[in-house]
């Protein structure tokens, strides 16, 4: 359950009053509907209903209000080389545009983020330069104190294959005692769940296609299986970029929370030799796409998530086994399902539960809902507004996009805690992001959204 809002007012105990009212269409009670919500001065909805008295209204008009997006899995690439094509600020500002309030930050930085000391000097970095808030993850592997890390970290993340920043992964045989461990934090660990011992030879391979044979969809399965095997009961575990409809069955039967990301959904291995398409894991084949496609549509997958993971075009250039794996994502992981739900192939519902309330669920943070005591984080969207998507028209510093051409639907309007940070989409907001942590973290006292 969310932590309950502060409480300001004359009077010890009197909760903020209405400061303004946004009013417009929304999905409340299973249908879509007039609504109003009523947003106090510290960013917390303090009411939802037909009609709210206020002296400050903003309708909407024929847009629809839902909540701002969670996205559980970016790569942002800070601390890391000068010359990265990423950093926290041009990161969080595409977010911003996309839709999303809240991002999940992975720590296979350079250096890792496997210490306190690390992951205090990442925190901030978030203060006065980010657009939306960061929870921050802590790499959970052999050798790191993981009580230290969880005073501080929002997440874990462990890896159980090599991937970029993390060329020695854990091995399965070791998670069992580090997944003991961060259960007795009560933080939540994501996992990059994939088997070596499946891999194949990958100095050869030239295509995408080759791609998904060198790094198949069996190591992907045994690495899953396994974890469910030696993951502790009490563990919140969450099994990051799920490829295959049949591994989400699996997670489903099991009761464990798990994501997929846009790209496994809408492109496949189909991509040639263009190593902007080479992600690990990597593309599945057309019918097993349909199929995790046709899985996330009917609501079986929990969270949507971009593994946002940029690099630049010089970097994707190089010959395809040298060059880096990962896309961007993170502007264009909300409108690229808005367009699906416009088209009538997505339910609205079924989007905004994988997109913003069970991320936030999972992540501990009172968002993700148009309801009392979360915070308002917001977007207001025009199906009537779509359009193609091309990175010249979009914010990221890498100038590519794998879904270019691809139409969407950007939100019109975006707020932070009931302040502006999109409007008519364009920004008008400050840099007043901040690091955030689960309600039930270690240590946590929250005291409101700052």
């Amino acid at each position: 359950m969310p932590a309950r809002p502060r409480t300001r007012g004359t009077d010890e105990g009197e909760p903020p009053s209405i400061e303004w009212v946004l009013a417009g269409r929304a999905y409340v009670n299973g249908r879509l509907q007039p609504v109003e919500i009523g947003i106090d001065e510290e960013g917390w909805i303090r009411r939802v209903a037909r009609h709210i008295d206020s002296d400050r209204r903003h309708d909407v008009g024929e847009g629809i209000v839902l909540p701002s997006a969670t996205d559980l899995h970016v790569h942002f690439r800070e601390p890391g080389d000068p010359e990265a094509s990423e950093d926290l600020a041009s990161g969080t500002l595409q977010a911003a545009y996309g839709g999303v309030g809240t991002v999940g930050e992975m720590p296979n930085t350079q250096p890792p983020i496997t210490d306190a000391d690390r992951l205090r000097d990442k925190a901030a970095r978030v203060a006065g330069r980010t657009h939306v808030d960061v929870l921050l993850y802590a790499a959970l592997a052999p050798g790191v104190r993981v009580a230290s890390l969880a005073r501080v970290a929002g997440a874990f993340k462990l890896y159980l294959s090599p991937t970029t920043g993390q060329p020695e992964p854990t091995r399965i045989s070791d998670a069992s005692a580090l997944l003991a461990s961060a259960a007795e934090t009560g933080l939540a660990v994501s996992v990059h769940a994939e088997e070596p011992a499946y891999f194949h030879d990958t100095s050869r391979v030239g295509t995408v296609e080759g791609w998904n044979a060198a790094r198949p969809a069996p190591a992907e399965a045994y690495a899953v299986s396994e974890l469910l095997s030696v993951a502790p009961p009490s563990l919140r575990l969450h099994i990051a970029h799920v490829t295959r409809a049949e591994v989400a069955a699996q997670l489903r039967r099991a009761g464990q929370s798990f994501e997929t990301t846009p790209h496994h959904l809408l492109l496949s291995d189909r991509k040639g030799p263009d190593a902007r398409f080479k992600v690990n894991p990597p593309l599945r084949s057309e019918p097993e796409r349909r199929e995790l496609l046709a899985a996330f549509e009917r609501g079986e997958v929990p969270c949507l998530a971009s593994d946002h993971a940029p690099h630049s075009l010089d970097a994707k250039r190089r010959p395809f086994p040298e060059a880096p794996s990962g896309m961007p994502g993170v502007e264009t992981l909300l409108p690229l399902m808005l367009q699906r739900v416009r088209d009538g192939a997505l339910a609205f519902p079924t989007l905004v539960a994988a997109a913003c309330d069970r991320p936030a669920r999972w992540a501990g943070l009172p968002q993700g809902r148009l309801a009392v005591g979360h915070r308002a984080n917001l977007l207001v969207v025009d199906f009537r507004r779509s359009r193609s998507i091309g990175a010249r028209s979009l914010h990221a510093p890498c100038s590519w996009s794998a879904f270019e051409g691809f139409p969407a639907i950007f939100p019109r309007e975006h707020y932070r805690n009931g302040e502006a940070l999109l409007l008519d989409g364009e920004y008008v907001g400050r840099p007043r992001g901040r690091v955030v942590r689960p309600d039930y973290a270690p240590g946590n006292d929250p005291t409101g959204p700052g």
